[in-house]
């Protein structure tokens, strides 16, 4: 496998050199925060009511006791929620899909074309055609369900691996097989829902940040800081395997056991982002795409920035979705997937330039 980046293909020879790739990262890094920084200042000004940037600044700095009570309860009960959400979602789905594109090989790879998204949406699907819920927690059976169906898939595209090898492309295989066997599934949920129903199945599967909660975003918070921790701590094997199987095997990699336990974590990853907004599409493919074009393969940078970027598209793409219709939200999952359409199209037609 050839990669043509910067960190592998270019031979420094200079400290200069080396100094200027390392402030060409740091910058698209900064550039990057101070983007997001204000796109989300933006998606919290944006909505039904007018807000203007004093007043949302004052509700986010000072004490409740010091804040007009009506834009206190806009801005921390309704949109600062949303915004998080959109936050923690779009950058767990960046870095779940640049470390599946890694441990795979593979340029398409992303949670959402290996079928965990609609294994989520399946299992959200199911609890609300059959009413189904938790005994003391009933606002939380669509969530769950959504999470144990998503960790599910993780396990049906393992076992298969597991039973012909852990590799790249056994595993591409039984990713793609659960993703047509969990749309199956839905398309058949929503041919037996009555059209109350389908109408409350279709809304969770199009995906809306209108879910979130400040529990969901403490939830999924977690589980996205256990994700980077376990990812930081091994960011040079995951650099090392982008350079082929052998040559991390010759660098004293275990490739297999490496494979296996980021696929889980990306799997956890990917069940906590989706469980309580609904199925978002695109994000996990495309975000990796930008990092890697703008970084490098170095996990390093790579990683972080794959998550800010899936985190300024996901904002972005909620700030787009309440400005489409003033007064009414889409589901931001259709807006990413206007995103994620054509930038697959690009890639498409770039592969022939380029060996990734």
């Amino acid at each position: 496998m050839t990669i043509e980046t910067s960190t592998y293909n270019e031979v420094i020879t200079e400290p200069s050199a080396y100094a200027k790739m390392i402030n060409r990262r740091l910058f698209w890094l900064f550039l990057s925060i101070g983007l997001l920084l204000t796109f989300t200042l933006t998606d919290i000004l944006v909505g039904p009511a007018f807000l203007n940037v004093f007043d949302v600044l004052d509700a986010l700095l000072m004490t409740r006791e010091n804040t007009d009570p009506t834009v206190y309860v806009i801005v921390h009960s309704i949109r600062l929620p949303m915004t998080l959400m959109a936050l923690i979602v779009g950058a767990s789905l960046g870095i779940a899909g640049v470390q599946m594109q890694t441990i795979l090989g593979n340029p398409l790879a992303s949670p959402y074309t290996l079928g965990f998204s609609a294994a989520a949406g399946f299992g959200a699907a199911l609890t609300i055609l059959f009413g189904i819920q938790l005994p003391y927690l009933p606002e939380f059976t669509v969530p769950v369900a959504a999470f144990l169906m998503a960790c599910l898939a993780c396990g049906l595209v393992y076992g298969f691996a597991h039973l012909r090898g852990v590799t790249a492309e056994i595993m591409i295989l039984a990713g793609i097989a659960t993703l047509f066997l969990f749309q199956s599934l839905q398309s058949l949920v929503q041919y037996m829902a009555s059209p109350e129903v389908l109408q409350e199945i279709v809304f969770w599967l199009f995906g809306s940040m209108l879910k979130a909660t400040w529990f969901s975003v403490s939830v999924s918070a977690g589980i996205l800081l256990i994700a980077v921790i376990i990812l930081a701590r091994n960011s040079w094997k995951l650099t090392a395997l982008r350079l082929g199987d052998e040559r991390a095997r010759s660098l004293g990699v275990n490739v297999q056991h490496l494979r296996i336990k980021i696929f889980f974590v990306v799997s956890l990853l990917t069940a906590g982002a989706v469980a309580f907004v609904g199925t978002i599409g695109f994000i996990g493919l495309v975000a990796p795409h930008i990092a890697r074009m703008l970084v490098g393969e170095d996990h390093r940078i790579l990683m972080p920035l794959a998550g800010l970027m899936g985190a300024l598209l996901m904002v972005g793409a909620s700030i787009v979705s309440k400005l489409i219709s003033p007064g009414y939200v889409v589901p931001i999952g259709i807006v990413t997937a206007v995103i994620g359409v054509p930038f697959l199209f690009s890639l498409i037609l770039m592969r022939k330039k380029s060996h990734w």
